[in-house]
């Protein structure tokens, strides 16, 4: 009986580990600063991680496809200085069609290099980042982007406005969440997308059209980062040509946090969800406890480690690896 109730337990935190580990942050910060679970503090953490979490939201697809997707900060920067200069020139209703279009072009370039040419995603990826850095720098002619009249659009509605008293950027980040969720779990394309990161040549011999879900997966990347230079446009009506600069590598931390392997195959839409408010909660905990802010990075990324760390443990049922 002992020995079937630790296998039940066992068998839940491999599943649920870092679940577990974003409870127990939530416990500890709360002992900490009773301010920390405040609702307004906590919908204001989760309303300022929503641009991370939607762009986290497409990475997923593309690491459990089997890829990497660097290029994502320099793209959201690129979506919101062209959202924000196309406001002015023909009006908020043709720009954000227009900023998807040009976003989703980008995407299908990258994975059209990586999916049909198959190329190297980590390649690939960290030269798109520099490349559509230099883009964005060329559109705006190195100058940063502002709403001639701020008073007199509705475009703020994405960024600011809420919904039944819920702010709109968090009401995006949770349908696009459930959404994608469903596709992964419930569609042959989130099928397809498993099998390809788990074993690439095999889906390939199954009949699977390899090269176009990969490619599918970048489409879907910059389609969640094309939102999210929408919300960041519409909550500053604003923004430096930079503003998207170093996300990429909170985005990979939020996937890998929230369980995908980077070797493929696995993953969730939830679990990302998870990693990422684990990112915004520790971040948040941090202020409140009074630590300066570059202290904040070391003790995040040993959290994060740390986290890591419980969740494999607890998959494989023991702290450390057999293998020496």
């Amino acid at each position: 009986m002992a020995e079937l109730t630790k296998k039940s337990i066992g068998g839940f935190l491999a599943k649920q580990g870092i679940l577990v580990a974003f409870l127990v942050f939530m416990v500890v910060f709360a002992i900490a600063n009773p301010r920390f679970i405040d609702i307004d503090n906590i919908s204001g953490v989760i309303r300022s991680s929503a641009i991370l979490g939607v762009m986290a939201l497409g990475v997923t697809f593309v690491v459990i496809g089997g890829n990497l997707d660097l290029s994502v900060g320099s793209m959201m920067s690129f979506s919101t200085i062209v959202v924000l200069d196309l406001h002015d020139k023909i009006g908020p209703a043709l720009a954000i069609p227009g900023m998807f279009a040009m976003t989703l072009c980008l995407g299908a370039f990258i994975g059209f290099l990586v999916g049909y040419l198959k190329l190297n995603s980590l390649i690939v990826t960290l030269g798109m980042l520099s490349a559509i850095h230099g883009l964005t720098l060329t559109y705006s002619g190195g100058q940063n982007m502002d709403i001639a009249d701020k008073q007199n659009t509705w475009f703020d509605f994405f960024g600011q406005g809420s919904m039944l008293g819920i702010p709109v950027p968090i009401l995006i980040f949770a349908l696009l969440a459930a959404g994608l969720s469903l596709v992964l779990s419930k569609t042959p394309f989130g099928r397809k997308v498993y099998a390809v990161g788990g074993n690439g040549t095999a889906a390939t011999f199954s009949g699977i059209p390899r090269a176009r879900v990969v490619f599918m997966t970048y489409i879907l990347s910059s389609f969640c980062v094309a939102t999210a230079g929408l919300i960041q446009a519409s909550r500053s009506l604003g923004s430096q040509n930079t503003v998207g600069q170093g996300l990429e590598l909170e985005v990979l931390a939020a996937v890998i946090l929230g369980g995908a392997s980077l070797l493929g195959g696995s993953g969730t839409v939830f679990k990302t969800v998870i990693g990422v408010l684990i990112l915004g909660f520790i971040q948040n905990g941090l202020l409140l406890m009074g630590l300066a802010f570059y202290a904040q990075y070391v003790v995040t990324w040993v959290i994060i480690i740390l986290a890591v760390w419980l969740d494999i443990a607890a998959k494989r049922g023991r702290l450390w690896s057999p293998i020496a």
